[in-house]
């Protein structure tokens, strides 16, 4: 019986892994091909995951039940921004999106129940719509976003495996337990590599300033990374949601994205166009 029941776990195992693998391997082919395409099929891909995060946090946070009807507005006010955004019309879903979130802190300015829910529509609205805004419609766009996402992938990578190996310290003991300064220091080092890598093929004689900034989306990625184990463990969650088999939610997949992608559009607008902050970052 022993050995049975070892098999059947083995059996179980493989499932798992070989469904985590497929999940992975389809989803991103499909993000990939869908970001090389950029425009209205990456608008709509960007809308997506606006939604989808908005629907986990909300879950997570439990502000469905907590919001009372500030929750559905906030619900139709992203839809509605994210319409307006697939469709170009970037001015008006950013004044759409302005004018719900003020209409709710104006009203939950006393009482404070929708604390979370106003929180769930800024933070859906900075997962979408700055990737958009990034990836644009040319090949600029794409060679940036590529840029935040070896930046962000080389981090990830290294702080994982610079922490087992070294170890010491710990960077968050009550966020994240298994998180160390060391491996946090490794993800740094390794971000700026990487991001030096990438663009001496994509883009030749980049400004150096260009190694600064990955430094500091590396570091935000990390930051990134924290506040959502700090979310999860507020809330007593182990994933964000279940939409992507064996890998959680869109949440657990994007969390150091969302924030280096948001620093990487504000940059890029300050020094360029608002809604074209890929010419921002690589203006000579």
């Amino acid at each position: 019986m022993a050995d049975l029941r070892n098999r059947l776990r083995a059996m179980k195992s493989w499932g798992d892994l070989k469904a985590r693998f497929l999940s992975a391997l389809l989803l991103a082919i499909l993000v990939i091909a869908l970001t090389i395409l950029g425009g209205f099929p990456f608008r709509i891909l960007c809308a997506a995951i606006g939604v989808i995060v908005f629907d986990e946090w909300s879950r997570m946070t439990r502000s469905s039940r907590r919001g009372g009807a500030i929750h559905p507005f906030a619900k139709r006010c992203l839809y509605l921004t994210l319409l307006l955004f697939v469709f170009g019309l970037n001015g008006l879903a950013l004044g759409v999106l302005a004018a719900g979130m003020a209409f709710i802190a104006f009203v939950d300015r006393f009482e404070k129940r929708a604390y979370w829910t106003l929180g769930g529509l800024f933070y859906a609205a900075v997962a979408s719509l700055p990737l958009g805004f990034l990836r644009s419609d040319d090949w600029t766009g794409l060679i940036a976003l590529g840029f935040v996402t070896v930046v962000v992938w080389a981090t990830d990578i290294f702080a994982y495996f610079t922490g087992r190996s070294l170890g010491g310290p710990k960077l968050m003991r009550s966020v994240s337990p298994n998180k160390t300064i060391s491996g946090a220091l490794g993800g740094l080092v390794a971000g700026v590599v990487f991001a030096g890598l990438y663009l001496a093929v994509f883009a030749p004689g980049f400004s150096l300033g260009l190694l600064f900034l990955a430094s500091g989306l590396s570091v935000l990625g990390q930051i990134g990374d924290l506040f959502e184990s700090w979310m999860k463990r507020r809330f007593g969650v182990k994933d964000s949601g279940r939409i992507i088999p064996g890998h959680g939610g869109v949440m657990d997949r994007i969390d150091a994205l969302v924030f280096a992608v948001a620093a990487a559009y504000l940059v890029g607008a300050f020094n360029g166009a608002f809604f074209e902050p890929a010419q921002g970052l690589f203006a000579r």
